[in-house]
């Protein structure tokens, strides 16, 4: 065969990988369909891989995972260990911080790049630090920590950590609070000012100690003395997910269901917080019931992917587990990894192919893994 024969068989070899991997050809597919393929995969790509899956995935995915958790568990997992590749199944962010913890030779893939999250949205870059600016300019920094949740992108990550702050979870918020104010007397929160609130109101802070800086207002919509005045500057974000669970919906279960216990996410408003009878993270809810007595039932304030699940795995240790909302709140972003977005990222490893792999940059990593392991020092 001649030299140009080789090179067309190569060529016309490559090109028909590349057509078998593309995804189209996934996306036209059931789901059902593709649970052969990705134990396949996983099979033959043995411990070269590792699946992180959030609590929020859909069952059909999170069933493939090698490890479950919310984002403080998954976080720790993603820096201990040593698979040449980690497939996050949850959202951009996570994706991002698995990368900024892992080591030099590793890769992070996102199986669907479209997984955001609106929560992270609604703090960009630019606006925290007009925001900072404007504190600055007050003469409120020089005692002002920065604390992001781990829902935000890794430039806000890295923002606080060039500042002396830290990132936490809902799993180790007080825990992370607790630092900040044995560094400063103040605390800037972001993005989610429900996590926040409600933490520093367990901590004894009162309302009227905390502001609510909102991006698309001068000066944030505060006046000076409010700033001063205030231990704790709120961001102006929520989780549309956990946003959706009101205080009628606690009311409605004490009168239709007297006997079950509230539990809810510390994302959700203040106010159905206060009505519940307990409050805690994912991993925290799962270990509440876990520990409670059969006979036991629950109305769960978060995803429903998570609730459905959890109700069906109680439900045969004599436990009722519901949704706190009957309309069900759904993580829409988090619905986005399907099976056929699993099935392609591992065949394609398979092939050669490193697909939709999160790469956080050199810089914004230093002191987003700083912010990070401060984090990671931080009892849950």
């Amino acid at each position: 065969m001649s030299v140009l024969m080789e090179e067309a068989a190569v060529m016309t070899a490559v090109g028909a990988v590349k057509d078998s991997c593309s995804l189209d050809n996934y996306l036209s597919q059931p789901d059902h369909t593709m649970d052969d393929r990705i134990a396949a995969a996983r099979a033959t790509l043995g411990t070269d891989v590792i699946l992180l899956g959030h609590h929020y995935q859909r069952d059909e995915v999170i069933r493939f995972a090698d490890y479950t958790g919310d984002s403080y568990k998954l976080s720790k997992i993603a820096s201990q260990t040593d698979s040449k590749y980690m497939i996050f199944c949850g959202v951009h962010f996570m994706a991002e911080t698995a990368d900024v913890l892992a080591k030099p030779w590793q890769q992070v893939i996102l199986p669907d790049l479209n997984a955001g999250c609106s929560m992270a949205d609604m703090a960009e870059i630019g606006q925290v630090e007009n925001c900072w600016d404007s504190l600055e300019r007050a003469g409120l920094t020089g005692d002002l920590i920065p604390l992001t949740y781990m829902n935000s992108a890794a430039a806000i990550k890295a923002f606080c950590g060039e500042r002396g702050g830290l990132v936490c979870t809902s799993s180790n918020a007080r825990g992370a609070f607790d630092w900040a104010f044995a560094r400063g007397s103040k605390i800037l929160f972001l993005p989610d000012q429900h996590l926040g609130r409600n933490t520093a109101f367990a901590m004894g802070i009162p309302l009227s100690e905390m502001v609510v800086w909102d991006p698309y207002q001068i000066n944030g919509g505060l006046s000076p003395d409010r700033l001063r005045n205030a231990k704790v500057i709120l961001w102006k974000g929520h989780c549309s997910v956990h946003q959706r669970f009101l205080p009628e919906h606690v009311d409605r279960v004490r009168r239709e269901r007297p006997e079950m216990q509230v539990i809810v996410h510390p994302e959700c408003r203040w106010e159905v917080c206060q009505k519940a009878d307990a409050i805690g993270s994912t991993e925290r809810i799962i270990e509440v019931i876990e520990k409670a007595p059969a006979g036991s039932s629950f109305a769960v304030g978060t995803e429903i992917h998570l609730v459905n699940r959890m109700a069906n795995r109680f439900a045969a240790l004599g436990k009722e587990v519901i949704t706190l909302d009957d309309a069900g709140c759904l993580c829409t972003t988090m619905y986005r990894i399907s099976p056929q977005h699993l099935a392609w990222s591992l065949e394609n490893l398979i092939a050669g192919n490193v697909v939709n792999r999160i790469k956080v940059d050199e810089d914004v990593k230093y002191w987003s893994k700083i912010a990070l392991d401060r984090m990671l020092e931080v009892k849950a």
